[in-house]
């Protein structure tokens, strides 16, 4: 099952554009520093929009896009995936043949219990075996998080094993590219490497788009829950976050794993 992006008017107008916050909060990838991060929240906000500010590094999360502005740190850099030059390993094809009839369906971001069970129970294991903060989400918090500002171009993938909601995986559908929000899954079924699953998938579809690239957010060196972004290659990287009339220099980047 592939999606096809939805057409969007390049002349759409991004309404209310605004610098909502800066936060400042201690540093979840550096110990001992603290994060500062631009959030600009859009109540309307167009497919070209998105793409121009994701080619630069931003993030989008609900209403808000975010990026960091921290002080005497440069330790985030934004990562993407080389669609058109991407090979399927033979350890990840097992593992796409070993989903061949894992279900997945196509929706607009929801919120239900079944979402909320889902994701509290796969950050209490990231709590108790990654060392991950965790306080359980309400329906409130996830809705601005994950539902709200997804337009056109945000959409959830739902992935059903024998009939039940096994992962949840967020992604914008852009003018060239995907870019990965956020992936929860069940971690009762390991067997199944969901979590990687849904990256191959989602290279799957961009291929079939025709898109150029799969964004993966942030590349922390030494911060261990960003390993496996390592075994996605070729990647580019980007250092900095360029203004809107600045040319984002994106570089290949080529890691051990």
């Amino acid at each position: 099952m592939l999606i096809m992006a939805n057409q969007t008017n390049p002349q759409r107008i991004n309404r209310n554009l605004r610098n909502f916050a800066k936060t400042d909060a201690p540093c979840s990838y550096v110990p001992g520093k603290r994060v500062q991060m631009n959030h600009r929240e859009v109540d309307i906000v167009s497919t070209n929009f998105s793409t121009r500010v994701t080619q630069r590094g931003w993030r989008r999360f609900g209403r808000s896009f975010i990026y960091p502005v921290c002080k005497d740190c440069n330790a985030c850099k934004s990562l993407r995936i080389d669609v058109a030059n991407y090979k399927f390993s033979k350890s990840q094809q097992k593992i796409i043949n070993r989903n061949e009839r894992t279900e997945i369906v196509a929706k607009m971001p929801q919120v239900t219990d079944e979402h909320i069970a889902l994701y509290n129970k796969y950050h209490q294991y990231k709590s108790k075996h990654n060392g991950w903060k965790h306080t359980d989400i309400t329906r409130t918090e996830y809705f601005e998080n994950y539902v709200e500002g997804a337009h056109e171009f945000g959409k959830e993938l739902r992935y059903y094993i024998d009939g039940k909601l096994v992962c949840v995986d967020l992604i914008d559908i852009l003018d060239d590219s995907i870019s990965a929000i956020y992936c929860y899954y069940d971690p009762d079924y390991p067997r199944f490497s969901l979590g990687t699953y849904s990256l191959l998938y989602e290279i799957q579809i961009a291929e079939s788009l025709g898109l150029d690239w799969v964004y993966l957010g942030y590349w922390v060196e030494g911060y261990k829950s960003f390993e496996y972004k390592k075994n996605f290659q070729p990647l580019q990287i980007l250092d900095g976050f360029p203004l809107m009339f600045e040319t984002a220099d994106w570089k290949p980047w080529t890691v051990e794993n």
